[in-house]
Formats: structure tokens, C-alpha cells, sequence
């Protein structure tokens, strides 16, 4: 099976506790198999997606932004 990789930039993540945020509602999306964050805290942080099959911008948009945070650009 071959897995989709999707980066989108956060921004307002600062500590460890935001990452386990947006990746606990990221996980929650169908497919999700893997989170990875490069926080920059008080940046843009780049969280990269890995799912079994493509992911709409809006439903991972809503994800991050039930966690309290923000998109700020996507990028596939």
C-alpha cells in the first residue's frame, strides 16, 4: 500500500504540549499513519502527514484548528 505525504505550515505552536496537540487531532483523521513537527517555537512550525491516501486541506485545517492552532500555507 502506498502512503501520501502532506506538509503544512502551523502557526503558534511553542512546546512540546502543541505538538502532542495537533498530532493527537491529525491522528484522528482516517488514513493518518504518522505525524512528524518541526517546531519552531513562536514561528511556523512544519508538520508533515504521512496517510494511506490524500488528505483535503479543509479537514486538515479544521484538525489543527480544533487543536488551537493555524495553517498558515499547504503545500503537497
Amino acid at each position: 500500500m502506498s502512503t501520501v505525504s502532506t506538509t503544512v505550515n502551523v502557526s503558534g505552536m511553542t512546546c512540546g504540549h502543541c505538538v502532542s496537540s495537533v498530532s493527537e487531532e491529525l491522528e484522528s483523521l482516517a488514513g493518518v499513519e504518522k505525524i512528524d513537527v518541526d517546531l519552531n517555537s513562536g514561528g511556523i512550525s512544519t508538520v508533515t502527514i504521512t496517510s494511506t491516501g490524500a488528505l483535503s486541506s479543509s479537514e486538515i485545517g479544521e484538525a489543527v484548528a480544533e487543536a488551537g492552532y493555524l495553517v498558515v500555507s499547504n503545500e503537497t
